[in-house]
């Protein structure tokens, strides 16, 4: 968990129904992405299990790390290497109770003191924004890169930095000081999702 650096969030409303998510995570896996998330809030349950466990066969050949969102029963049934909590899920140690004791379970955050409290739940990581403002999120407000300066010394849990990160604004991430970010629709609204997804991963791992 602390090596990785590139956190691919697979939402299957974002990629749109001219959007093959399955096909996406392939390419993002091929270019170098450490973790994929499916984000499938508007799916049915049949959906999700379908493209869960398409995307759990991707990665079983692979060291990437398949984590579902907010769904703890369904990641159980798809073996999913994880689970995604937001603040209004699940808390982490029900989550638990469903899931197997080796799964990962992240949680996110929105300041210091959310992040600090995850920690204190024994969530396995935690993700910090919006970083920038994000259209998957335009009610939230931005917290700026200030935010990753405040907590990284805060908390000993990995964290990845999410919400509105692009190739133009990575570099103002990374001199915040985080090390992991979590990209959703510049990589896979991306014409070339490949190049975008490997571009990504060159420069974090710089």
């Amino acid at each position: 968990m602390r090596d990785f650096r590139l956190y691919v969030i697979l939402d299957v409303d974002i990629a749109g129904p001219g959007g093959d998510i399955v096909e996406i995570a392939r390419k993002t896996i091929s270019a170098g992405a450490d973790i994929l998330q499916l984000r499938a809030k508007s799916c049915s349950d049949r959906r999700i299990l379908k493209i869960g466990r398409a995307i759990k066969n991707l990665v079983r050949k692979s060291k990437v790390l398949f984590v579902l969102n907010d769904r703890a029963d369904l990641a159980r049934i798809i073996d999913a290497d994880g689970l995604h909590l937001g603040r209004e899920d699940l808390p982490v140690k029900d989550a638990r109770n469903i899931l197997d004791n080796n799964k990962i379970i992240g949680l996110s955050t929105h300041s210091v003191e959310e992040a600090k409290e995850a920690e204190r739940q024994k969530a396995d990581y935690i993700a910090i924004g919006p970083i920038f403002p994000t259209a998957t999120k335009p009610q939230s407000i931005a917290l700026t890169p200030g935010i990753i300066t405040k907590i990284k010394d805060k908390v000993k849990i990995p964290f990845v930095a999410v919400g509105g990160i692009n190739l133009d604004n990575l570099d103002q991430v990374k001199a915040g000081g985080a090390q992991r970010v979590a990209v959703c629709r510049a990589i896979i609204t991306a014409k070339d999702v490949f190049a975008v997804t490997k571009e990504f991963r060159q420069r974090l791992y710089r």
